[in-house]
């Protein structure tokens, strides 16, 4: 994992918290938050002490999307697309592909690339007062970070080209509404409810919540045979798991379960 203190890390409950901390900066990507954040998914896939995960930004803002401090095209032309297949790609396949839960706190303005992270993640909760911003259209680029992808599968084609069109900030209360999110909650009250959350399903059937996670992102592009089968064969594997077996257990003995992820 790496050393940068561009990203908080902590482990606890079987929850790995991963915190982006340039709030000077309102959190914006450098090459070294980008590779520290990576590192952190990265540990995520690998250690089976994880169970999920929790991300959030430091100060008063989620992301920024990337420091366009370190993309000036004052000081020669940038490869843009070099920056997407380099950090934010790997980053949202990583988070796409993880077979655990990922929940996002938005505890303030996500613009950018922040944005679209924040919708790629399994669970977003957003504080009352965040903003969700596609800043991109400001600046002459494309929305990137799978934003061009997750908007009209959750908001339809009309909201998002108007959102990206426009650039014009999104409520967090109207971004629930509108499906983009899952809830938004009381400020003071964003970290303690996204902490529980992440801590319950991190106690929960590791194994069968990563494929439950699989079977929905896969509805996506597949037609009904195609998901209906990705469902038996999933449900066959589950089926033969460890907490499959001590869920029904725990039901007939009328008990709370004792999950280990397997």
């Amino acid at each position: 994992m790496s050393d940068s203190d561009t990203i908080l890390s902590a482990l606890a409950d079987g929850v790995l918290s991963l915190t982006l901390n340039r709030p000077d900066k309102l959190n914006a990507f450098n090459e070294e938050m980008h590779l520290a954040l990576r590192a952190g998914f990265e540990r995520a896939h690998t250690d089976a002490a994880v169970r999920a995960v929790l991300l959030t930004g430091a100060g008063r803002g989620f992301c920024a999307g990337q420091d366009l401090g370190d993309r000036d095209p004052s000081k020669g032309t940038p490869d843009l697309g070099h920056t997407i297949e380099t950090f934010y790609n790997p980053l949202l396949r990583l988070i796409r592909s993880l077979d655990k839960p990922v929940i996002c706190a938005v505890n303030g303005v996500a613009a950018g690339a922040g944005a679209n992270i924040a919708f790629a993640c399994d669970i977003t909760l957003a504080a009352r007062s965040a903003r969700f911003i596609q800043a991109f259209a400001k600046i002459g680029l494309v929305p990137d970070s799978g934003g061009t992808w997750s908007l009209p599968r959750l908001i339809g084609e009309a909201r998002a080209k108007a959102l990206a069109l426009t650039a014009e900030p999104l409520g967090a209360e109207t971004a629930a509404d509108w499906g983009l999110i899952w809830r938004a909650v009381d400020d003071d009250k964003l970290l303690e409810e996204a902490t529980a959350l992440a801590v319950r399903l991190a106690a929960g059937p590791t194994k069968g919540l990563g494929m439950t996670k699989r079977a929905i992102q896969a509805a996506a592009t597949n037609s009904l045979d195609e998901q209906l089968d990705l469902e038996r064969d999933l449900q066959r594997e589950a089926g033969h798991s460890a907490d499959y077996a001590e869920g029904v257990t725990a039901f007939l003995e009328k008990r709370k379960p004792e999950f280990k992820g397997r």
